[in-house]
């Protein structure tokens, strides 16, 4: 069965921005979606009704930027779409915003708004006419369908105006004058060709006897409020080639479909897409195994599976993969705006594929990883559009290790051991002798160095121009931890398979002997968080050390446990995740926003970040075993699911209360882990 819609109280005399502020996110299972405000102008340059994620060109395009109804009623037309502008009376080079929808009513007839199987619905009454918007897209297709129905009173006339575009997701927003397209009517069908780029979209009508109206449009200065606000670019012109005119049938239904894919995709009505995702996602819960009675742990099954993925942009890869009798699996880390990154991977695939039961699909990704090593190294990302890797990271091979020990955990998998093993011993010797970016083994004390001018190697990945905000350099306490626990698994993964793992645990003890001896801080009585930097051993007060004793195989000596878990209690966490920085830190920034500069500045130098919630349980069940207390610390993320990205868990939250959220509005590794810890702080769990 599936969960009960969670539906976002609002009523009229709500402040408008309880909607602007609220976002909605559908997915394609490709890396494509169709996102927007609950309000309706849209607020972000990556929001629009339809963004594929494509082969050719690569990567996502925001295809369809909005879609403008208009309802005509009692010789009334009210427009529910529109948009905010850029005002520009006054001088053009000093333009404001004008924060209400100056051309869009649609929340003065909200009824309400609810997500039911990831698919956004919105209700509005207009007089005696009560209309539900209902948006999907099929799972595995580059397609958009949204359906229009009359669900009381009389039916009134829509008109849908359509406004296209062929925008990367990373490009300069578009401000030309210049027609962008040609547009092709061929009965019932009409595609949209753009003159910059080779794909073109195909729309098609239901019921077919509507008609469409061509009436070219501009509309100018588009405001995306949030890019403001964030210090992007944020404002751009928007073309429509005119409008669909419909009058409800006798059934009171009506849908417009959209594609890049084939017109077949076109042929299959509203209803049956819209009952087929929901048999697909209740087939999903269904192989969960969880309580029905668990209403949040469903929830998030379900947004879970936005991002679990095949890589629209790499689909030749994925064939190839299929025609060898494999899959292609990856993760989007978070929308909008990540694709798939080795580093988040790896740190979700537990809570996302084993926790949901999808253990195929988690060995489909693990397989899909080793194909990229190169030098020792899995990819940090996947840059938008581009097949090439970037290798950057020192963390999330390591990475690698954890996520292949909890797929072993849950499936059994001896087969897939045997196959990654030459590849895993690679990876181990590659670090013993050194690989990219000062990667490798200090002989000495068997840790590992990582230390590249220019780059950003662990997780707190800051960086603006060149400007790397928290280097790390040196010896990251998390790094050690990662190595330790690969080490002590690769001798018991040799012994499994046969051979000796005595000399992976030669390795493993060497470095477990130097990381206690070098990283206890006494002075402080928690871990140094980095040593042997450029200015010695940093005494910053940061998670990473929460790993050193919350994985499979714990590098510091339990004496130590209860100390480091008291302290990041006492002084990182919050309700929605750890502080990235104590609070006494003179580079501590409590609240993240500003301009990009001032968001990098704060991205790891306190803000709150949810995924290391998970092993910060893992850890305090270490060392207390309290399950019924440990899930008090998870317990304001059943709240969250109505704010932000609706249904989802968000990047960040601000360090400082009220902890706003911020960032990505929907994030893979904040999902897993809150998952993960929550089904582990079940009381079934406690055997």
């Amino acid at each position: 069965m599936l969960p009960p819609p969670l539906t976002l109280p609002w009523n009229k005399q709500t402040d408008m921005n309880a909607l602007r502020g609220r976002e909605w996110l559908t997915t394609n299972g490709l890396g494509g979606f169709a996102s927007g405000t609950v309000l309706g102008p849209p607020a972000r340059r990556y929001h629009g009704m339809f963004v594929p994620n494509l082969s050719n060109p690569k990567g996502r395009f925001v295809a369809i930027p909005r879609i403008d109804e208009v309802i005509v009623l009692d010789d009334r037309a009210i427009n529910l779409g529109g948009a905010e502008y850029i005002d520009t009376s006054n001088s053009a080079d000093t333009p404001h915003a004008i924060d209400t929808p100056s051309s869009g009513e649609g929340h003065c007839y909200l009824r309400e708004f609810r997500l039911d199987a990831l698919m956004p619905v919105w209700v509005f009454e207009i007089g005696a006419t009560v209309l539900e918007k209902t948006l999907v897209m099929p799972h595995g297709q580059n397609t958009v369908c949204i359906r229009y129905r009359v669900i009381a009173g009389p039916s009134p006339q829509l008109q849908l105006r359509v406004y296209a575009a062929a925008r990367r997701l990373d490009a300069v927003l578009e401000r030309s004058e210049e027609w962008p397209f040609t547009l092709s009517m061929t009965g019932e069908q009409m595609e949209i060709g753009m003159h910059h780029a080779p794909f073109a979209v195909k729309m098609k009508m239901y019921p077919a006897q509507c008609e469409f109206v061509g009436a070219p449009h501009i509309d100018r200065a588009v405001l995306y409020g949030i890019e403001r606000d964030r210090g992007y670019d944020h404002s751009e012109n928007l073309f429509s080639p005119g409008y669909f005119s419909v009058r409800f049938d006798e059934s009171g239904e009506t849908a417009l479909l959209a594609t890049t894919e084939h017109w077949e995709a076109l042929e299959v009505k509203s209803s049956s897409l819209i009952a087929a995702e929901r048999v697909r996602l209740e087939q999903l819960t269904d192989a969960s195994a969880l309580p029905q009675t668990d209403e949040f742990a469903l929830n998030l099954v379900m947004a879970a599976d936005q991002f679990i993925v095949v890589p629209g942009s790499r689909r030749e890869e994925a064939l190839l993969a299929t025609a060898s009798g494999d899959q292609m699996r990856s993760v989007m880390a978070g929308y909008h705006w990540f694709n798939d990154w080795g580093r988040d991977t790896m740190i979700a695939l537990e809570g996302l594929t084993l926790c949901t039961g999808r253990h195929a699909e988690a060995g489909a990704i693990l397989r899909t990883f080793i194909r990229y090593v190169k030098n020792g190294l899995i990819p940090n990302l996947f840059p938008e559009g581009e097949r090439e890797a970037l290798y950057h990271t020192v963390d999330a091979t390591l990475w690698y290790f954890h996520a292949l020990d909890r797929y072993l955990e849950y499936s059994r998998d001896w087969a897939l051991l045997r196959e990654l093993f030459p590849a895993l011993q690679a990876i181990i010797d590659n670090h013993v002798h050194g690989t990219d970016f000062g990667i490798g083994m200090d002989a000495r004390d068997g840790l590992i160095a990582a230390s590249a001018e220019g780059y950003q190697l662990t997780w707190m990945d800051a960086k603006v121009g060149d400007w790397v905000v928290t280097p790390r350099r040196g010896k990251p306490v998390e790094i050690q931890a990662l190595w330790y626990n690969a080490l002590a698994l690769m001798a018991s993964w040799s012994e499994q398979l046969g051979a000796s793992g005595n000399g992976y645990r030669e390795l493993a003890e060497h470095a477990r002997n130097s990381f206690n001896a070098r990283y206890w801080c006494a002075d402080h009585k928690y871990l140094f968080d980095v040593i042997d930097g450029p200015n010695g051993d940093d005494t910053s007060l940061r998670p990473n050390q929460i790993f050193a004793l919350s994985l499979r195989h714990p590098i510091l000596h339990e004496q130590y446990w209860q100390a480091v878990v008291d302290t990041v209690q006492a002084r990182l966490l919050t309700p929605f995740g750890l502080r990235t920085l104590s609070q006494d830190n003179p580079n501590y920034q409590g609240f993240y926003q500003g301009t990009l500069i001032a968001r990098d500045a704060a991205y790891h130098q306190g803000t709150v970040w949810p995924w290391l919630l998970g092993h910060f349980v893992d850890a305090w069940l270490r060392v207390h075993g309290d399950i019924n207390n440990a899930q008090t610390l998870l317990r304001a993320f059943s709240t969250h699911l109505l704010e932000a990205g609706i249904g989802s868990i968000s990047e960040i939250f601000d360090a400082e209360s009220p902890h706003c959220p911020r960032g990505c509005i929907a994030q893979a590794w904040s999902v897993a882990e809150i998952l993960r810890a929550w089904l582990k702080t079940q009381p079934k769990n406690t055997g």
